[in-house]
């Protein structure tokens, strides 16, 4: 009898807790890690647009940063909830990918995680949600791709354009016509001809110098360096004609490898080890200055350092001028752009390893002075951006911006196609996705048509911080494309509808289609997620 209950008792308790699984806690962090996330996306929401606002950072170090790219503030952001930190990841990704665009795709991350909220509420699985998403987003690119326009390399006016566009966002936009051609011009000028698609941004040098305004920032055909010429012994600070040399060794006494010290007991042998050092100095200077060399840039050591007082001197009577400390990392860029090779010690100096240039000189820019070289015979296709700014606040600023209009170039180079600005192609999707979930049945097309809402939120987001009232233009927008005007968008500057193509407002297809589908990766992951477990 006793076996026979226990035979039975169990079934009775697996029924009762099969018939009730506690969800509560996974909806729970779900609905947690949504609310995080769309918090971290309302806060750059503000700065989206041309009449974005810019965000002032201060970082525990003290250090001020005033910005506009969402990259930026999300990376300087101190976010601790796990899901809010793909938002971030996403703007990091999105920059790396396109270079602009880093806002939109956090607000429209955040739009579709508030459909998603108000789907999951009405009870259809996660698993569906992140599964329309996905179609939807892949029927997105297909209707960004039919709208786009293509564009030749060789149309300098289309690239300006949509460098121009970039920039009209940022801090720095009233020198966005100086900014926007000088972009252009950087990335065409280090494209190279036999790998057309391929653009380096580390073949565009910016440098940064404080004084002047943002006007004064200028492209060189060359090399700048943010150095002085050593002036320790009254060596030249101008040559022409110049043969340059890159050195890795040092032009100083040798040291002993291990630590030891050596005593010296009368003045004889002291002035001997004193003759040494000057015939060991002067011989490698015989030697550089046999191949003709004029031009040493030598690279920072970290062992000893790279140059006494004493070569200095003798550099300076041979009429060689130098510039040292050069750092690590630019060595490369150098060679690459002087089409030389570095010499690593001194029994390889030869002449066939220098640079020609036409001219180095030492120029005073602002309170400080760069070196310049210029007329660089064979240059390699690299170039020097000398970006300058009042306050160290606008000089950063301006570097991150124009870093994004050449991020723009470049998707051009990558992907010939442009695509209207001002939330057109945006109400375009939201219209087409709108129609194409009438035709699917199902819970697909609920989720496709708050997929396609939630879209608006970019042109109601510009429309809401350029201070016009967004529920209005919205739907004059709408209007609009049913009408058929596919490149209707928002002109945030005339405060109405117009036809933004021919306001030469402009984006590369890269940027919009890279946005959505970044933007829909990182919603389904979110909404994949139904529990977090910390591990101490």
């Amino acid at each position: 009898m006793a076996s026979l209950a226990v035979q039975v008792a169990p079934r009775t308790v697996s029924s009762k807790t099969e018939s009730y699984v506690d969800n509560k806690r996974k909806d729970d962090i779900r609905m947690s890690n949504i609310t995080s996330a769309r918090s971290v996306a309302d806060a750059v929401r503000t700065s989206l647009g041309p009449k974005g606002m810019d965000k002032m950072i201060s970082t525990a170090s003290g250090e001020v940063i005033i910005t506009n790219d969402g990259a930026t503030i999300l990376n300087k952001m101190e976010v601790l909830q796990p899901a809010a930190k793909m938002l971030v990841e996403l703007s990091k990704s999105q920059d790396v990918v396109a270079g602009d665009g880093t806002t939109t795709v956090v607000v429209i991350a955040g739009a579709l995680l508030k459909q998603c909220q108000t789907l999951l509420h009405s009870g259809i699985h996660p698993t569906l949600v992140s599964d329309s998403l996905h179609k939807a987003s892949l029927k997105a690119v297909e209707i960004l791709a039919a709208m786009a326009v293509p564009v030749e390399l060789s149309d300098r006016d289309s690239l300006v354009k949509s460098a121009s566009t970039s920039l009209n966002s940022k801090v720095v936009s009233q020198y966005s016509s100086l900014l926007a051609p000088l972009a252009v011009d950087s990335v065409l000028s280090v494209v190279d001809p036999h790998k057309p698609d391929l653009v380096d941004l580390r073949d565009v040098k910016i440098v940064k110098k404080l004084g002047g305004t943002v006007d004064d920032t200028e492209l060189v055909k060359g090399l700048v360096f943010d150095k002085k010429v050593s002036h320790s012994a009254g060596g030249p600070t101008r040559v022409e004609n110049a043969k340059i040399a890159v050195i890795q060794f040092q032009i100083s006494p040798p040291k002993t490898d291990i630590e030891q010290s050596i005593v010296v007991s009368d003045y004889t042998q002291m002035d001997r080890i004193l003759k040494e050092e000057r015939n060991y100095i002067l011989s490698m200077i015989k030697k550089i200055k046999a191949t003709g060399c004029n031009v040493l840039l030598i690279q920072k050591s970290i062992l000893r350092d790279a140059v006494t007082d004493l070569s200095l001197h003798y550099l300076a009577k041979a009429k060689i001028l130098v510039v040292k400390d050069v750092e690590r990392d630019d060595i490369e860029f150098i060679t690459k752009t002087l089409n030389c090779l570095p010499i690593s010690n001194i029994e390889h100096f030869r002449a066939e390893k220098l640079g020609y240039a036409d001219l180095v000189e030492e120029v005073s820019i602002g309170d400080g002075k760069v070196v310049k070289i210029t007329g660089i015979k064979d240059m390699g296709r690299t170039t020097t951006v000398l970006v300058r700014g009042s306050n160290q606040l606008v000089l950063d600023e301006a570097e991150r911006s124009l870093h994004d209009a050449l991020c723009v170039v470049r998707c051009l180079v990558n992907k010939k196609f442009l695509i209207a600005g001002g939330g057109a192609p945006e109400i375009e999707l939201s219209r087409q996705l709108g129609a194409w979930a009438k035709v699917l049945q199902g819970m697909e097309s609920y989720c496709i048509r708050s997929f396609a809402e939630a879209l608006e939120v970019i042109p109601y987001t510009l429309a809401e911080n350029a201070g016009l009232n967004p529920i209005a233009i919205v739907t004059e927008l709408r209007n609009r494309h049913a009408q058929g005007e596919i490149n209707a968008g928002i002109n945030v500057r005339k405060g109405q509808i117009t036809n933004i193509l021919e306001e030469n407002v402009v984006q590369p297809l890269l940027v919009s289609t890279s946005a959505i589908t970044l933007a829909t990766e990182c919603v389904r992951m979110i909404l994949k997620i139904d529990d977090i477990v910390t591990v101490r």
